[in-house]
């Protein structure tokens, strides 16, 4: 038979049980406030440490611009411009990344969805990725369905899965090694795109985790690969969001690597129509650079002067404004984080008083968030770009709002 508990024996402990759920429960809450907490200095500490990187980033990125175009007086110039460029742009594919995996991990990527061709997705990709496989003497080859073959979704961020596998295809692989694309449609009416290396391939224990967070192959001490590891997390990341998925087969070290993506198929039509290219400018415009970082200031003058612009600097939000109210400019480059008086509060008090002609004010800054452009566009500013700025990118803002001001 069972004994019974007495009453007086088994409420104290019940009260204690009680008593230990509630603080179990009241420590799980405080450790999620902590771990939210933690997650948003990790999130503000990655913003911050872009906008730090960009600021110095901006002026090697438009001297290496504007050394592209001088007239070389010594013939290795030229090589070590390109230096320049590549360096600066591997740089920048970097930044991306770390803000890239914070935005993710917050679920702040939002898709701008429309048709778009596989086969501009993959030439896209293969652009952005083609100097690091020239650089390390690598084939690529693509092989497409003949039938054009259209996706609905995010052309930026699908060519971004794709030059992220081709870029860790081309660091994964040695020397004069073939790299090949390979897209076939299935019988369920998705598509499957491949991407194959004969690299250093993933061992079998590795390959469940290849897809999470700062997960890499194992490299050696000098770290040629590079990378940071969360390349991979992003294209998991994004296939998924497209309604897609991805795997990866390897037969282990030595064997190279298969990366498949597969993604529903669209029936939409993609237009045959393209863009208008920005026009070039007729004649000169007057031009304000505010801006506090003394070589961006002087390399983006350089570079708007050499293009025949009559341009005039400022270093701080005080003397830019002093200089607008009777400079009659048709554009005014200003930085968000000025000292003094920031980006906001100059652009605010040339719109309050109402200048004649009205600048085109264009703001040029290291932070990448929503909110920034937000406040910008608030502000008054017509136009937001984020550093460093390329010198191309830069005349064609200055074209766009040209044509859409009627300067």
């Amino acid at each position: 038979m069972t004994s019974r508990v007495p009453l007086e024996e088994l409420v104290p402990k019940l009260r204690e049980a009680n008593e230990q759920l509630v603080i179990a429960s009241v420590r799980a809450a405080e450790m999620q406030d902590e771990a939210l907490a933690a997650n948003h200095r990790q999130n503000e500490f990655l913003s911050m440490l872009a906008h730090e990187l960009r600021n110095p980033l901006a002026p090697i990125a438009t001297a290496a611009d504007v050394l592209e175009k001088l007239a070389f007086a010594h013939p290795d110039l030229p090589n070590i411009q390109r230096i320049i460029a590549r360096q600066v742009g591997h740089m920048k594919r970097l930044l991306e990344d770390l803000l890239d995996v914070s935005r993710v991990t917050t679920g702040k990527i939002t898709l701008v969805c429309k048709p778009v061709l596989l086969a501009d997705i993959i030439r896209h990709a293969a652009e952005i990725a083609q100097p690091l496989i020239d650089s390390h003497r690598q084939s690529l080859t693509v092989d497409l369905p003949i039938q054009p073959v259209v996706i609905h979704g995010d052309a930026v961020r699908l060519a971004q899965v794709f030059s992220n596998l081709l870029i860790n295809a081309s660091k994964y692989s040695p020397e004069s090694k073939p790299i090949a694309v390979v897209a076939r449609t299935l019988a369920d009416g998705r598509l499957a795109v491949s991407v194959k290396d004969t690299g250093v391939g993933i061992e079998p224990a590795m390959q469940p985790y290849i897809f999470d967070l700062f997960t890499q192959a194992p490299c050696t001490l000098d770290r040629s690969e590079g990378g940071l590891g969360i390349g991979l997390l992003m294209v998991r990341s994004l296939v998924q969001m497209h309604g897609g998925n991805v795997d990866v087969q390897s037969e282990g070290h030595g064997h190279g690597s298969t990366f498949t993506v597969v993604l529903p198929i669209s029936g939409d039509v993609v237009s045959a129509d393209l863009p208008a290219p920005h026009p070039a400018l007729a004649g000169s415009s007057r031009i304000l650079i505010i801006e506090d970082n003394v070589d961006g200031n002087e390399t983006l003058n350089y570079c708007l002067s050499a293009e025949g612009h009559t341009v005039h600097s400022a270093f701080d939000g005080p003397q830019g404004l002093t200089l607008a109210k009777g400079g009659h400019y048709d554009y005014i480059f200003c930085d968000i984080g000025l000292p003094e008086m920031d980006g906001y509060e100059v652009v605010r008090q040339i719109r309050l008083q109402c200048f004649e002609p009205r600048p085109c004010c264009i703001a040029m800054t290291g932070y990448d968030k929503q909110e920034y452009r937000d406040r910008a566009h608030a502000a008054g500013f017509d136009d937001f770009l984020v550093k460093p700025v390329s010198m191309n990118q830069l005349l064609d803002t200055v074209a766009a709002n040209h044509l859409r001001n009627g300067l």
